[in-house]
């Protein structure tokens, strides 16, 4: 009779050790690096913005750069008041050489302005099945942090309207995420 209540009693703490583990390994589960969740998106979008700062130029302009288009002046003149560039002109050709101060020469070519912080999720779709990965389409609000003095004047605000919008405190965007084993990341 002992031996059966004994029995009884250690099926019993296993049942509730079990019964704990399931419920431990469910909540571990929700608050993994791979679940679909804002926070999780926050994580890796702060760490793949910090990797892929903003900048005025996509592509680098090599310098000295010329320029006889006002339009195309306009952007290089307003980094010159900012005095990350000086200018020559050539009157005769009706020619801008710019070339980066040495301030300047720092941020040259692209001039990266700084990079996204995620301020919020908005919106996600539903992670589905895509090139071999889990993938969901996320839309984010987002600060700009490390925004150097020279890129916060209006100056270079008119200059570039997308930098102002950037910089404004109020970005918005939307981007891919596809889950991994390491968690979310933004495909290449």
């Amino acid at each position: 009779m002992h031996s059966t209540r004994m029995g009884t009693r250690i099926r019993s703490k296993a049942g509730v050790l079990l019964a704990g583990g399931v419920v431990l390994l469910a909540a571990v589960g929700c608050h993994s690096k791979t679940a679909a969740t804002p926070a999780n998106f926050v994580v890796a979008l702060n760490a793949y913005f910090m990797e892929h700062p903003e900048c005025l130029f996509p592509q680098a302009p090599r310098f000295p750069y010329e320029a006889t288009d006002p339009a195309e002046m306009k952007p290089m003149d307003a980094l010159v008041k900012e005095q990350m560039l000086t200018t020559e002109v050539e009157p005769s050709i009706h020619v801008s050489r710019y070339t980066p101060t040495d301030a300047g020469a720092r941020a040259a070519p692209r001039f990266c302005y700084g990079h996204r912080m995620i301020a919020s999720i908005d919106s996600f779709t539903p992670p589905a099945q895509a090139d071999g990965f889990m993938e969901t389409q996320v839309t984010y609000r987002y600060t700009m942090d490390e925004v150097p003095v020279w890129a916060e004047s209006d100056g270079m605000r008119a200059a570039f309207p997308a930098m102002a919008v950037a910089t404004s405190g109020a970005g918005m965007g939307k981007v891919t995420l596809a889950s991994s084993m390491a968690g979310w990341t933004v495909p290449d």
